[in-house]
């Protein structure tokens, strides 16, 4: 004998089980629907470029009969394959114009490297262009020849780097175009920031900080100059018209000339550098940097600099230069 009681729980339970299978078919749809609105957006952004007129090509191309390409300035040290390497690879970059190697070793560059190097440059130049190389030969060694002022440049523009890093010419063009908008400042790829040394009173002394405090903080104040577009008259002023004191320390310490570079910008201009976001590639892994003591070392720079300026010339800042074009999120 079926009662009541018994007959309306069966009837809960059965619109329990439809009101299940109805949710499970909406979640099912909804799910559906959610992954054809994620693909189409993909399908999108993979094509707005088309959809605009414009694509990844879409910089117009520079003039060559003016001034508006870069220089290369590549800091090279008995790291002869490296040199190579990024003389092969810089040298497919649409904007590059004239390359400077800085030679600070007591024998001339080989016949036989001279020869590998301009055969690379005429190889990968195209449709006619015409690429400078030079070799800039420098009777000591010293760190403060890879400002050393060039005669008779090409350019305006300079793009400092050192032989053990390699950027993608998108990111180098990208880093240019920044650098175009605003060419008394550095733009470049290496942040890094001073910090006031909390437990000095009087609040004159700072701390040399690495990469930690400027990916915490988001907060930097200087751009090093072994990834780096700055103003050809930089080179001149750094040659001619900074503290002979300065220069003296940095050779011989063997330290902190790009330092001191940010600091005689930041001294000009007043303003702070630009950080450009762009992807490393490290081909090298003997430098300074590898050195014991290397930020206590530079931490001393900046208290002597902050001296030898008479003030803190470096400006903070947080802002960072993204290419919209290929960030999900800006």
């Amino acid at each position: 004998m079926v009662t009541r009681t018994s007959l309306v729980g069966r009837r809960t339970a059965q619109k329990f089980r439809q009101a299940a299978i109805s949710a499970a078919g909406s979640l099912k749809i909804k799910l559906l629907l959610f992954c054809c609105f994620i693909f189409t957006l993909t399908l999108l952004a993979s094509r707005a470029p088309s959809f605009l007129g414009c694509g990844q090509q879409s910089i117009p191309p520079l003039d060559r009969t003016s001034r508006k390409g870069y220089t290369l300035l590549i800091n090279t040290w008995k790291r002869y394959d490296l040199l190579k390497q990024s003389i092969s690879h810089y040298t497919s970059c649409p904007g590059l114009d004239s390359i400077h190697i800085v030679w600070s070793e007591p024998d001339p560059p080989s016949d036989s490297l001279v020869k590998f190097l301009n055969h690379i440059v005429k190889s990968n130049t195209k449709n006619d262009r015409y690429i400078e190389l030079i070799f800039e030969i420098n009777k000591e060694d010293s760190l403060n020849n890879r400002f050393k002022e060039i005669k008779n440049p090409m350019t305006d523009a300079v793009f400092s780097i050192d032989d053990d890093i390699i950027f993608p010419c998108s990111s180098v063009e990208f880093a240019f175009r920044v650098w175009q908008s605003a060419p008394d400042t550095m733009v470049g790829f290496v942040p890094r920031i001073h910090l006031i040394n909390q437990l000095k009173e009087n609040g004159n002394s700072y701390i040399y900080g690495g990469w930690w405090p400027v990916w915490w903080t988001g907060t930097y104040s200087m751009i090093l100059s072994k990834a780096s577009f700055f103003h050809i008259k930089y080179l001149h002023m750094y040659t001619n018209e900074m503290p002979a004191s300065l220069l003296e320390y940095v050779k011989r310490n063997r330290n902190c000339e790009d330092i001191a570079m940010s600091f005689m910008v930041a001294n000009a201009t007043n303003a702070p550098p630009i950080w450009a976001k762009g992807n490393i590639f490290e081909i090298g892994s003997t430098g300074i940097s590898s050195l014991g003591g290397h930020s206590n070392k530079r931490t001393e720079c900046v208290n002597r600099f902050a001296s030898l300026f008479g003030r803190m010339p470096l400006v903070p800042t947080n802002v960072k230069a993204i290419d919209s074009r290929g960030a999900w999120f800006w």
